[in-house]
């Protein structure tokens, strides 16, 4: 498994998973998982459909259980930790609750709990204040994102657990949505979060835990993952240069053309660029850029886990 700087360490931690196994039937879901969150974290959960993301954070909300090893949030189990209103999570699956006014919901949902947060104040963080009288009938898909959210928020929680949170929303609300959280989480709070949207964790994240076959790939700062994959790309303006020259470069691994610019992936890069400015000196507006999170995320996913040293 690639361990990168795990900066949980000795902290005290938000969650912790030891040896947890998870199968349906003879599908394994979850394989043997061990995963700490400190407390205060902001933790992106990524890997590809079926990595074991979703059957992780039901596990850690306590909608499963697993079948080997322990999960604890805080120093209980997830069932405790909700009921106490510790927990708050926004979810792909399940509705809400059509037939009454986005205020009333919120509402009904912080009476339910010892220590919530101001009813107003979480409309206001989350987007809602204009639309607080509106049966939630009668919202958009991106709107009835925000009362998600705001449902998560509004129990006062220590780790918030958010999966796919963006998925209804434009770009624009997107951006507020981070925004919000970002104010939410500067008082210390933990969050986890399970996002296509690679940008987002790259952006937001202090920790990125990649997940594939239901294991940890790899753990760490995006900015050491995106290093792990030791791929990095040229690109220049090549017009008229056949892509199989291109590619026959020692360092190159593979290239691509868009229209008069070249994208070269390579291995090594140094050794490249000075194959190929004396084999094409008419190259010009040469740029060298490292692998991003999605290139790292391609490549971590497509194979077996592999020890790295930390």
């Amino acid at each position: 498994m690639r361990m990168l700087g795990n900066p949980s360490g000795t902290q005290a931690f938000g969650v912790r998973l030891s040896g947890v196994r998870k199968s349906f039937g003879s599908v394994v879901a979850v394989d043997g998982l061990d995963l700490e969150i400190a407390r205060g974290e902001v933790v992106a959960l990524l890997g590809p459909n079926g990595a074991g993301k979703s059957t992780t954070i039901d596990m850690i909300l306590g909608l499963a259980r697993p079948d080997e090893g322990s999960v604890l949030v805080g120093d209980v189990t997830p069932a405790a930790a909700v009921a106490r209103g510790d927990v708050g999570a926004m979810l792909q699956t399940g509705g809400v609750i059509q037939d009454i006014s986005v205020r009333e919901l919120v509402g009904m949902l912080a009476s339910l709990y010892p220590s919530p947060l101001d009813v107003d104040d979480v409309l206001r963080r989350t987007g809602l204040t204009d639309v607080s009288s509106r049966r939630a009938s009668k919202l958009s898909g991106g709107q009835t994102q925000r009362v998600r959210f705001a449902l998560a928020l509004v129990s006062n929680p220590q780790l918030l657990v958010l999966d796919e949170p963006t998925v209804a929303l434009d770009v624009e609300g997107r951006h507020e949505f981070w925004e919000a959280m970002r104010a939410f989480t500067d008082g210390g709070r933990t969050v986890l979060f399970a996002t296509h949207y690679l940008e987002e964790a790259d952006a937001f994240a202090d920790r990125v835990v990649l997940m594939a076959q239901g294991r940890v790939v790899a753990d760490g700062p995006a900015t050491e993952i995106k290093a792990l994959v030791g791929m990095r790309t040229i690109r220049a303006t090549l017009p008229g240069v056949a892509l199989e020259g291109l590619e026959a470069l020692p360092g190159v691994r593979s290239a691509q053309r868009n229209g008069a610019a070249v994208s070269l992936q390579c291995d090594d890069a140094d050794v490249a660029i000075r194959a190929l400015l004396p084999a094409y000196p008419q190259a010009r507006d040469l740029e060298i850029v490292g692998a991003g999170l999605e290139q790292a995320f391609r490549l971590l996913t497509a194979g077996e886990p592999q020890e790295v040293a930390r």
